[in-house]
């Protein structure tokens, strides 16, 4: 296992990373012979001039914090300075391991991700309304407007508190894009730079399997 790139970052610097993990539907055994879906750890660095470049890339074991910080470890001693923001999946190992070797570094959590993880916890005849709530909040011209969204979310679904919860209770990780240009909002709402990036590997592998 190892990082893709051993290419030295010192005299880089990137603004924002964006991390996240790839499944991909290739099994590999680890050391008791158990096969898992190979999990692609994955960082996407973007410099100054808005170009995005990919310092990252291993294969890691389920997105736990003990792989990313062998991915970020790599990443300081190749040079890499603390970026400005983070941009990642709430879910990710990648925050702990974030704060261990990038203390400075802000965070953002992907809104496509927790508006997944918030409809998860509401009826499917919630949704239409609930996505136009959270629409609300992130697209939001505002940080307190965005507050104000959130407030009103939690207040039209009382009865759905676990739901909720998942957006007034992270509010501080999700809106840290309102601290950065206005330009970058959209771009720095949501792990895209990733996932279209690595779109391709996906439909070859629908494509193959359907072969």
């Amino acid at each position: 296992r190892g990082t893709q790139s051993k290419r030295e970052l010192s005299a880089l610097d990137y603004v924002y990373i964006f991390a996240d993990g790839i499944h991909v539907n290739v099994r590999l055994p680890d050391a008791e012979g158990n096969a898992d879906r190979l999990c692609l750890l994955v960082i996407v660095g973007v410099r100054p001039d808005g170009r995005k470049e990919l310092v990252a890339v291993t294969d890691g074991h389920r997105e736990g914090a003990e792989s990313w910080l062998d991915v970020l470890r790599d990443l300081r001693m190749r040079g890499m300075a603390a970026p400005e923001l983070a941009v990642g999946d709430g879910a990710l190992g990648f925050w702990a391991a974030l704060r261990q070797v990038f203390p400075t570094t802000r965070t953002q959590k992907c809104w496509v991700h927790k508006t997944a993880n918030v409809l998860g916890a509401l009826p499917k005849r919630a949704y239409p309304q609930a996505k136009e709530r959270l629409k609300a909040i992130y697209t939001a011209p505002t940080r307190a407007k965005a507050i104000d969204a959130a407030a009103e979310l939690a207040a039209a679904f009382p009865t759905f508190p676990k739901a909720t919860v998942k957006i007034t209770d992270d509010l501080d990780n999700l809106l840290a894009f309102y601290d950065f240009p206005e330009e970058h909002w959209k771009h720095l709402r949501t792990t895209n730079a990733i996932e279209s990036t690595f779109a391709t590997v996906r439909l070859r592998q629908r494509t193959t399997k359907a072969a």
